[in-house]
């Protein structure tokens, strides 16, 4: 926080003053972390923060979607969520002491056309997760949630109040998975933290680890694919939502922003202790703005295609991120859409086949 010592004096909040004084103490007295999902695209980037700061972390994955290269060789195991023993075994052998949670599918097309994928690998393994830690005595947790619970929202910007009401398989798992947070919270004195984030985009700084995903359904790698001659074409669906431009407008929040936020929640969890929070830049951009920012930051043009409506496409998901600033003091870093496609443009330019491991996933 780069103000001065009297500023921060006079207008400091206490959850503030708890918040560093927490982030102090685990400096010193590292968590003992297990990272399911650790080698997919938000998990790698938060597992690179988690060691950064001192943390003993170990990755839990079972590398269908995640990379080896994401995450240090030694830091990973491999395994399932479904493999009640195996996890079992990882979280004794590890002594973990804390877990936070990515391992997910998370297609919103692919789960309305297979949702018993869905609610197995979200919700089920999940369940499994959560009861392993209640057996072994584990009980602090950050979920990786999503602003599809949300639904339609009623007003935007969205806030942590808003009524959740989620319109496919995917939020509906999502949303199964907060609630039995909450269950599990009540009856055995967790504490947990749910962090509904919005788009995450953006690469590490230095361009080692960044996005890759097959198929690729985010816009951005979409977009940046398509000015480097990867793929013939983005297509823009739908151009006539109530919108300035006509297209879909959501918000950008950098990767690496969102792992921040990850460890400021695991860092603040005490038992019984319940967190719920947006993580969003509160700035939206249309697919439109998008793609002509994507051609400034790369000097190339994106070739577009015009396609229909996306059944159940919100016109706009903006975040209304103030509570987590407020109790957390988190503040994104990457405010606006621009920078955080430097740092994507950067990792495409130095990875264009990703982390080319397709034939050699486990």
């Amino acid at each position: 926080m780069r103000r001065s010592r009297a500023a921060c004096k006079k207008s400091q909040h206490k959850g503030d003053r708890n918040s560093e004084h927490l982030s102090a103490y685990f400096r010193v007295n590292p968590m003992r972390i297990l990272v399911t999902g650790g080698a997919g695209y938000i998990g790698s980037h938060a597992v690179r923060l988690f060691l950064a700061r001192g943390h003993d972390v170990w990755v839990y994955d079972n590398l269908s979607m995640g990379h080896r290269a994401a995450v240090p060789a030694e830091r990973l195991i491999v395994g399932d969520l479904a493999e009640t023993q195996r996890l079992d075994q990882t979280l004794v052998e590890q002594r973990i002491e804390a877990v936070v949670h990515f391992a997910a599918c998370a297609d919103v097309s692919e789960s309305v056309a297979q949702p018993a994928k869905y609610y197995q690998n979200n919700l089920v393994n999940t369940l499994n997760l959560l009861e392993t830690m209640r057996r072994l005595g584990i009980g602090r947790l950050v979920f990786s949630s999503t602003c599809a619970t949300y639904g339609l929202p009623e007003k935007v910007p969205i806030t942590e109040d808003e009524k959740q009401k989620p319109i496919n398989p995917y939020g509906n798992t999502k949303l199964a998975i907060e609630r039995a947070l909450a269950d599990y919270a009540a009856a055995y004195n967790w504490g947990f933290a749910v962090l509904r984030y919005f788009n995450a985009a953006g690469a590490s700084p230095d361009g080692d680890i960044g996005e890759d995903h097959e198929p690729e359904t985010h816009l951005v790698p979409l977009v940046l694919q398509a000015a480097r001659g990867q793929r013939p074409a983005v297509t823009v669906f739908g151009s006539d939502y109530p919108t300035p431009d006509g297209t879909c407008i959501r918000d950008y929040i950098h990767v690496d922003d969102l792992a921040e936020a990850h460890l400021l929640a695991l860092e603040n969890l005490s038992p019984g202790k319940q967190l719920r929070y947006n993580l969003g830049t509160g700035r939206g951009y249309s697919v439109r703005e998008v793609i002509r920012l994507a051609e400034e930051v790369t000097g190339k043009r994106v070739p577009v295609k015009q396609g229909p409506r996306r059944p159940g496409d919100p016109p706009a998901l903006v975040a209304a991120a103030e509570k987590v600033q407020r109790e957390l003091g988190w503040k994104p870093r990457y405010t606006d859409l621009r920078s955080i496609l430097e740092t994507a443009w950067n990792w495409h330019r130095r990875h264009p086949k990703g982390y080319d491991d397709r034939a050699n996933r486990r």
